[in-house]
C-alpha cells in the first residue's frame, strides 16, 4: 500500500460527505480505541474546576477604626469626591464606595481603605 501524504488526506477530508467522515471517525476509534468525544468532556471537567466566582462587586465601608480623618483622605482619593461628601459617606455607614468594580479593582481599593484603618465587604 502506498503512502498517502498529508495533502492527499486533507484534500480527501474536503472532498468527503458528512456521512463518510462520520464513518470514518468510527472506524478510527474501533481500531484504534481511542474516542472522539474525550477532548470534549476534558474540556467540561476543566471548565468545571475553575473557579467561578463574581467578575464585578460591590466595595462596601463598613467600620471607620480609629483614623477616621485617613479613611476620609482614601475616600477622596478613591471617588474623586469632594471633603464634605467623603465625610458623608464616611459618616453613614455601611457606605457603598464604589459599585460594579472588577475584583481586580476592588482588591486595590480594599488595599487602600484597610491601609487607612477602614475595615471593608465585598458585595
Amino acid at each position: 500500500m502506498a503512502k498517502l501524504t498529508q495533502e492527499e488526506i486533507l484534500a480527501y477530508l474536503d472532498e468527503a460527505t458528512i456521512l463518510e467522515l462520520n464513518e470514518l471517525v468510527k472506524a478510527i476509534e474501533e481500531k484504534y480505541g481511542v474516542s472522539a468525544a474525550a477532548p470534549v468532556a476534558v474540556a467540561a471537567v476543566a471548565e468545571e474546576a475553575a473557579p467561578q466566582g463574581p467578575t464585578s462587586v460591590t466595595v462596601v465601608l463598613t467600620d471607620v477604626g480609629g483614623a477616621k480623618v485617613a479613611v476620609i483622605k482614601a475616600v477622596r482619593e478613591i471617588t474623586g469626591l469632594g471633603l464634605v461628601d467623603a465625610k458623608k459617606l464616611v459618616d453613614a455607614l455601611p457606605a457603598e464606595i464604589k459599585k460594579d468594580v472588577s475584583t481586580d479593582e476592588a482588591d486595590k481599593i480594599k488595599k487602600t481603605l484597610t491601609d487607612a484603618g477602614a475595615t471593608v465587604e465585598f458585595k
